[in-house]
């Protein structure tokens, strides 16, 4: 195994940044950093990496138990802040502040590692602005977000910007190769499709199904030819990212369920159930209502992202432009599509695509926003 840095692939610019900070050269290091990049650049593996190389004695071996349990998420004195909810409230930034400042047991620092800086609320960046104008000795806080201005200003601009950049297809091919045994045509086209996202790479790479619900996502505007068909579509492109939220809750949920009710003390014999337990277990639900909306919405997402660089073949192959496919494996699927419409068409059915985007992030329903979307790609 190599070093705590060695699976950045494409991030040689933002690994030396890391490396001088370990190092403690002169104005290298900072209390606060704020890690952006887009999706599957690597943020939070970048944080963690960086977290582990702090605590190590030897800037990030990769193979002692400082670097080990921080990056299993194990490490008593760094706190892995993920949530599968929407937002990042009041309470929760209140909890990373009060960790933040206790002094470490048996690393070099205290880190705070929050993987979706972008979500905490208002009043929630009140409380860790707080935490971050003022922070313990050895405390460290590490923000990752897509973008800078996603996170909230007062807090960005009391950050040390550390920008991610999407790896090229040929780092991350090799990058599964050598981690994952993965054959070497199969990672090509699986970092290819994925367009430098690492995550989603290796997901195509490892998964025959999700190559497959791939192939039938990119086939499915050759199967439109009717408003009957277009309902039906979106129906089951939303019925299929709910399933696959069930997939991933149903058991995180029972764990978490049957955690609460033996702390509540619920469903012992001879017990009486605890005043406020009911609301307890009704927040609890809510919480897991939120996050089952949350992963079926990233699932729309993807297909988005599927059928955007599915019109970007077809209008790359109208306009003559010589870009390579990004979907080489389909083009006989991609060039019916360029002969049968325009550039002016296809421009506007990529904006289409990125207004359905808008709408499920203003949560208009799910099967209304890819109707539509399905609608306006028949009509053109």
């Amino acid at each position: 195994m190599g070093d705590v840095f060695g699976e950045l692939i494409g991030q040689e610019r933002a690994v030396e940044t890391l490396r001088r900070a370990v190092v403690g050269g002169r104005h290298a290091m900072t209390h606060a950093w704020l890690f952006v990049g887009p999706p599957g650049s690597g943020r939070s593996n970048a944080a963690r990496a960086f977290a582990a190389a702090l605590q190590c004695p030897d800037g990030g071996c990769g193979r002692c138990e400082q670097c080990r349990t921080t990056l299993s998420g194990a490490h008593p004195d760094v706190t892995l802040v993920r949530t599968e909810q929407l937002s990042i409230g009041v309470a929760e930034t209140r909890a990373m502040v009060a960790s933040a400042s206790v002094a470490p047991v048996r690393g070099r620092y205290q880190i705070v590692v929050v993987e979706d800086a972008d979500r905490v609320t208002e009043r929630g960046a009140d409380a860790l602005l707080k935490g971050i104008e003022e922070p313990a000795p050895r405390t460290v806080w590490l923000l990752c977000a897509p973008n800078p201005d996603d996170v909230i200003v007062t807090i960005r601009s009391r950050c040390r910007l550390l920008k991610l950049v999407t790896p090229s297809d040929d780092a991350v091919a090799r990058l599964l190769v050598e981690r994952d045994g993965i054959d070497p045509a199969l990672a090509a086209h699986a970092a290819r499709a994925a367009q430098g996202h690492v995550g989603r790479a290796r997901g195509l790479a490892r998964s025959e199904d999700a190559r497959i619900r791939r192939h039938e996502v990119l086939t499915l505007p050759t199967k439109l030819g009717s408003l009957s068909d277009c309902l039906v579509a979106a129906q089951n492109l939303v019925s299929s990212a709910n399933a696959d939220a069930e997939e991933i809750c149903v058991p995180l949920e029972a764990r978490e369920m049957a955690s609460l009710q033996e702390a509540l003390g619920i469903g012992g014999k001879g017990t009486r159930k605890p005043r406020h337990a009911q609301a307890a277990v009704r927040d609890l639900e809510e919480e897991h209502a939120t996050r089952r909306k949350r992963i079926a919405r990233d699932s729309l997402d993807r297909t988005l992202t599927e059928l955007t660089a599915l019109y970007r073949d077809v209008l790359a192959l109208q306009t003559g432009a010589g870009a390579a496919l990004i979907n080489q494996d389909l083009v006989d699927v991609i060039e019916p599509l360029a002969r049968r419409g325009s550039p002016e068409k296809t421009v506007h059915v990529l904006d289409r695509i990125l207004e359905t985007r808008t709408k499920l992030e203003g949560n208009v329903a799910p099967q209304l926003a890819f109707e539509a979307l399905l609608v306006g790609i028949v009509r053109g």
